[in-house]
């Protein structure tokens, strides 16, 4: 019976994770978007690296 809990408490955390990533990933592009219509350079590099890490960790939790 714990062994369930735990994972239905493990299932409920990914689900929020992928959508706080989610949300993560939408700002970042937004960012980035931002950025280019700027030109600025030192800003597109930081966001690609952000979105890089987002969607690496999305690959982990299988949201991709």
């Amino acid at each position: 019976m714990k062994q369930l809990v735990n994972s239905l408490k493990k299932r409920d955390l990914e689900k929020e994770r992928k959508a706080v990533l989610r949300l993560e990933l939408d700002y970042e592009l937004a960012t980035l978007f931002e950025a280019m219509t700027d030109n600025n350079e030192k800003q597109k590099s930081k966001s690609k690296e952000k979105l890089e890490k987002i969607r690496e960790e999305l690959i982990v939790l299988k949201a991709l």
